[in-house]
């Protein structure tokens, strides 16, 4: 069963310094039908003006990936990790027993836009940790790059839970298979452009919940930036 949910149905803030879009409830956007996918809590849509930005905010057991469309990202946290997050790097937090860290757009003419996704982990408590990733865009060119899993496979970073989340860049006609062996289930979450998943159309912002079904198919239809999670 494939069960869409349309880019304009997610919910919406509007902060000035900040347009966010939700696809699962978050902050005050609450809505009972949509809490969660498995274990992915949170597929929030940001974009954040330049020179503003999260300021000093705590958070415990959550693996937190972050992955930029444009713009650029910096990042401070009180593991002593400091960087700027650019388009093609995955950044994985482990907020496990807990930390704080601070998100902040250091341009003064670009805004940045990305992707916030929270995942629970497989058990509270755990050493809070950090990686940073790049996957260029030769990788993802008609083809699912892993981009987090459990065991850092293919170069990805490493996520303290059965997910395994891969990053696609699909051209008009680009077709890419994924398998779902029996009793896992599939989030797709267009970041940009179309595609076509198994004969629906999906654009930027569109997302869609898999579940038994042996294999999906992606198929470009205008240049698309597509994320799949898939989750035990």
């Amino acid at each position: 069963m494939i069960t869409i949910r349309r880019a304009d149905d997610r919910g919406q803030a509007d902060h000035g310094w900040l347009l966010a879009k939700h696809t699962f409830s978050f902050a005050d956007y609450r809505d009972p039908r949509h809490t969660r996918f498995r274990t992915l809590r949170v597929l929030n849509e940001d974009v954040v003006q330049p020179g503003q930005g999260f300021g000093t905010h705590p958070h415990a057991d959550m693996e937190i990936l972050t992955w930029v469309l444009s713009g650029a990202l910096e990042h401070k946290d009180s593991m002593g990790n400091g960087s700027v997050i650019r388009p093609g790097e995955a950044q994985r937090m482990s907020a496990g027993s807990g930390v704080t860290h601070s998100e902040f757009n250091p341009s003064d003419a670009e805004p940045v836009h990305l992707l916030q996704i929270w995942i629970f982990p497989r058990e509270k408590g755990l050493p809070p940790g950090y990686e940073q990733r790049a996957f260029p865009e030769e990788a993802r060119r008609g083809r699912l790059a892993l981009i987090g899993s459990p065991d850092g496979a293919e170069g990805s970073v490493t996520l303290q839970q059965d997910a395994h989340v891969f990053a696609a860049l699909l051209a008009p006609g680009d077709t890419v298979e994924h398998a779902l062996p029996p009793g896992r289930g599939a989030w797709i979450h267009v970041a940009r452009g179309a595609l076509d998943l198994d004969g629906t159309r999906l654009d930027a912002g569109d997302g869609a919940a898999v579940e038994d079904v042996p294999a999906l198919t992606l198929t470009g239809v205008d240049d698309a930036e597509v994320l799949v999670f898939d989750l035990a």
